[in-house]
């Protein structure tokens, strides 16, 4: 057996299609706003998508790039500027930041209504890595109610809001992190299994219950420039009955989730200016 491939890709240019069309209908242009911190190569090749997509379906884009030794108090001035700034309608601080940042003070200071990454804790939007999962399980018609789910990662930005989407859809749903003992006994139990750990190959097929729909959400750069995932793709697939490939899989739909709530973020602001 050789498992179908989820692709993100598909699905992505079907819902940057029907965004630029509502774009068109906006009355005013938005402006997607992101800052990078530093040079992580990952988060580099995800703001270069982003501003692709930005540019592909006719909103304009801003990039704020700083140094990694940048301080916090002109990070979060930055914040402020760009929530007072009236063509920004989507922040996005992109992550990981550097030691000295705080993170959670910078997520909360992102206005709710323009955090388009869904991190503050009042953000008016789900989180687009939760939302590109489930959304990439429902196009392909997999039913996600009642099944046991497994994801491995608790982190505010990835595994904890995915936990809890999926919750939401009436999934059974085990979380697993770094502390978690027998992590294969867990992970084989999962009818959808989504790992959004960070480690490279840290799925191998031996942990993958023989049928199951495997998500990889892990995105990292190899020394040898090879962008690769949390999931040991090759030999996995062999196991699973669906996997999402790195790149290709849950990438193009986190960006495309983006879009979405920029879309709405936009059309809400528009209507509370008189």
């Amino acid at each position: 057996m050789t498992a179908k491939i989820l692709s993100g890709k598909a699905v992505r240019d079907q819902i940057l299609n029907d965004l630029m069309v509502m774009i068109k209908k906006l009355k005013r242009k938005p402006t997607l706003a992101i800052v990078l911190v530093g040079n992580d190569p990952a988060s580099e090749v995800y703001v270069r998508e982003k501003e692709k997509a930005a540019a592909g379906i006719g909103i304009d884009f801003q990039l704020i790039k700083k140094p990694s030794n940048v301080k916090q108090n002109e990070l979060e001035e930055i914040i402020i500027n760009l929530t007072r700034d009236k063509k920004v309608k989507g922040i996005v601080v992109q992550k990981p930041l550097p030691n000295q940042i705080d993170g959670e003070k910078i997520d909360r200071l992102v206005s709710p209504e323009k955090d388009i990454d869904g991190l503050n804790p009042a953000s008016y939007f789900h989180s687009t890595t939760a939302q590109g999962v489930v959304r990439l399980i429902k196009e392909n018609k997999i039913e996600i109610a009642g099944k046991d789910t497994v994801v491995v990662g608790r982190s505010k930005l990835s595994g904890l809001p995915t936990a809890l989407l999926l919750l939401e859809e009436d999934a059974t749903v085990t979380i697993c992190h770094s502390k978690t003992r027998n992590l294969k006994e867990k992970t084989k139990q999962a009818d959808i299994l989504v790992s959004a750990a960070g480690v490279p190959n840290l799925i191998k097929a031996d942990m993958v219950k023989k049928g199951a729909v495997v998500i990889d959400v892990g995105t990292m750069r190899t020394k040898e420039g090879k962008i690769v995932g949390d999931v040991d793709f090759e030999n996995v697939k062999n196991v699973a009955s669906y996997i999402s490939p790195v790149p290709g899989g849950v990438g193009p739909m986190i960006v495309a989730g983006l879009m979405m709530n920029l879309v709405e973020a936009s059309e809400s602001i528009d209507k509370q200016v008189v």
